[in-house]
């Protein structure tokens, strides 16, 4: 019969309740930390999608850039540029100015709130 015991020994340790309760807590544990990779997991896919549209966007502006570069080494886009930026005018042009009508009265800033303080310092002026 004591052979029979000694048999046992780690098998039936293995089998006991507090065993298969300790097994259990860790399986979820585990599973807890599965599901929280998971979710991280999304957010990087996520974060991923939102870099590769920048880099897409940096991509055209850089394009748009070089096209603009390449438009400055010719006069015909040095001039169409300074006409743009700085109103200049060729020889023989004429340049017109719109200017606002000085009658015009400019419009009155919204009249300030009263409190409680500026209520008692008119009382004393």
């Amino acid at each position: 019969m004591k052979n029979f015991q000694k048999r046992r020994g780690f098998k039936y340790y293995l089998e006991s309740k507090p065993a298969l309760i300790l097994l259990l807590i860790l399986l979820v544990l585990f599973a807890w930390k599965i599901f929280g990779l998971i979710g991280k997991l999304e957010d990087t896919h996520k974060n991923k999608k939102a870099e590769e549209a920048k880099i897409e966007d940096l991509e055209k502006r850089k394009a748009q850039l070089t096209s603009d570069i390449e438009k400055l080494g010719t006069d015909k886009g040095k001039e169409e540029i300074l006409r743009q930026n700085f109103g200049l005018a060729k020889e023989g042009e004429q340049l017109i100015v719109i200017v606002d009508d000085p009658k015009t009265t400019p419009p009155q800033p919204a009249e300030k709130t009263s409190s409680f303080w500026s209520f008692l310092s008119g009382w004393f002026k």
